[in-house]
């Protein structure tokens, strides 16, 4: 198993709470971290249909057959077992009693704000980052990256990439879609995700997604809501210091996995990703969720935002911490100009808040006298964490 990063995390939750919650996407390796954390701890798996009738039918009777440390997986199948949690956890007393996981939906979601609220560490776990695979000795050129992507199954079998996550995508409508919202044509919804695909990096027009698709701007906006509580998109809002207009302007959207995301462009091969006229927007997703697995892995938040300016000044990316702002350019060509930092200059200027300008590339990494400093994407950087 290759080592998470996330771990020393939950390790230092699971001293704090009674519980620890951890969410992610189907396939991101939830089970096999928990499990492995947490040897000597009962599992449980609630996908199992006698499993889940048993904890269903004698709820109070199932806990005692299952007796903390546990771990319930899969636990939003059965959101109403974190209220019985509650009550034994306030019974106990005590912290590291119960490891959930699960997909997280709505219903989980609502659960555990009324039921775990101030009893559980939360955990979100993405699939491997690019530290992560490095450390285990994994190294890939950049359209490797980009056809692979980062699916835990990929690197402890022998499964090929376009296998694994044509099937993934149909399981997911299959399972998953099914279950949170009620399609009249299935057909349009997988259209609408290979829309999306096509569009990563780009700022969502409701409006035109609509057209394509044949539904309305609502349809859109409720089915981009499914894809991101589910975690198949992850949704970049613009920055603003007015904060109320992060939520009404339109954000970007990049796929959690980038190897979902280019199976869906089409991609089967390294030399089709390189060849791909997406190529930039999929080398930006990929950089933009490895920064994001990084936050999340060290228990942090995400504070990442875009920035795009009416005279056209853009920036791919901007992390906050605190009052300072850390903009990004994103670029996958391998050989750097200095008309890739023009826009971090220009951003520069317009506040004093701007720290580390930065481009990404596929380049060497190395800092020049302008203050620009430019990293290849595979390289760890101390000021992104």
């Amino acid at each position: 198993m290759i080592q998470r990063d996330c771990s020393a995390f939950i390790r230092k939750l699971w001293r704090q709470y009674p519980t620890i919650t951890l969410t992610g996407p189907r396939q991101s390796g939830k089970t096999t971290l928990a499990r492995a954390l947490f040897p000597d701890a009962d599992y449980v798996n609630l996908e199992a249909p006698d499993v889940l009738a048993d904890a269903r039918d004698d709820t109070h009777g199932f806990l005692r057959r299952h007796p903390a440390p546990a771990i319930f997986d899969e636990v939003q199948k059965f959101p109403e077992l974190l209220s019985y949690i509650q009550v034994a956890c306030d019974e106990r007393r005590k912290n590291g009693q119960y490891i959930l996981t699960g997909s997280h939906q709505p219903q989980l979601h609502q659960a555990i704000s009324q039921s775990l609220a101030g009893r559980t560490g939360l955990v979100t776990l993405l699939p491997m980052s690019l530290r992560e695979l490095r450390t285990a000795g994994i190294e890939k050129s950049r359209d490797e990256f980009i056809r692979d992507g980062f699916m835990p199954r990929l690197y402890d079998s022998d499964i090929d990439a376009p296998q694994l996550y044509s099937d993934y995508f149909k399981n997911y409508v299959e399972r998953d879609v099914r279950q949170l919202i009620a399609l009249r044509d299935l057909r349009q919804f997988e259209i609408f995700v290979q829309l999306l695909a096509g569009r990563v990096g780009q700022e969502v027009n409701f409006s035109d997604l609509a057209s394509s698709v044949g539904v309305s701007s609502t349809t859109i906006k409720s089915w981009l809501s499914v894809l991101e509580a589910s975690f198949v998109v992850y949704v970049l809002r613009p920055y603003f210091n007015n904060l109320g207009k992060r939520l009404v302007k339109a954000p970007k959207v990049y796929f959690t996995e980038t190897g979902l995301a280019a199976h869906l462009n089409g991609i089967r091969t390294p030399e089709q990703a390189a060849m791909h006229p997406n190529l930039g927007g999929l080398f930006e997703n990929m950089v933009v969720m490895d920064m994001v697995k990084r936050r999340l892995n060290a228990g942090g938040e995400c504070d990442f935002y875009f920035y795009r300016a009416p005279n056209g000044l853009e920036v791919d990316l901007i992390e906050q911490n605190g009052v300072k702002l850390r903009p990004f350019e994103i670029k996958a060509s391998s050989t750097y100009h200095p008309e890739m930092s023009r826009n971090l200059k220009r951003f520069a200027k317009l506040t004093s808040n701007s720290v580390f300008p930065t481009v990404i590339y596929s380049g060497e990494t190395a800092y020049d006298a302008a203050g620009i400093s430019r990293m290849d994407f595979r390289d760890d950087d101390t000021h992104l964490n």
